[in-house]
C-alpha cells in the first residue's frame, strides 16, 4: 500500500508542475502575439501585434504562408528565418 501511495503521490506532483509549465507557455499578455522562429529548434518569441502593420514583418508573414500555408507545425505562427534574422528585424521595428 505504501508504494502505492507515494506512486500516486508522485504522479500528482508531476502533474502539477505540467500544468504549471502549459500554463507558462500558453500565457500571452494582451495585445502580444507568440510566433515560432529558428531552423532546426524553433524558439517562442513574444511580439506586440503593432507588428503586424509593419511592412517588414507582413514580409515574414508572406514567407511563412508560403512555407506552411495556413497549417503551422507548432501550432502557432512560425516565422521561416534564423532567429539573428529575427532579432535584428524586430529590434529594427521597436526603434520606429
Amino acid at each position: 500500500m505504501a508504494i502505492h501511495l507515494s506512486t500516486i503521490m508522485h504522479a500528482k506532483q508531476i502533474l502539477r508542475r505540467s500544468l504549471l509549465i502549459s500554463r507558462e507557455a500558453v500565457s500571452v499578455p494582451k495585445g502580444y502575439l507568440a510566433v515560432y522562429v529558428g531552423e532546426r529548434q524553433k524558439k517562442r518569441y513574444v511580439v506586440p501585434v503593432s507588428f503586424l502593420n509593419q511592412p517588414l514583418f507582413q514580409d515574414l508573414l508572406r514567407k511563412a504562408e508560403e512555407e506552411f500555408g495556413f497549417d503551422h507545425p507548432m501550432g502557432g505562427i512560425t516565422i521561416p528565418c534564423t532567429e539573428d534574422t529575427f532579432i535584428a528585424l524586430t529590434s529594427q521595428l521597436s526603434r520606429s
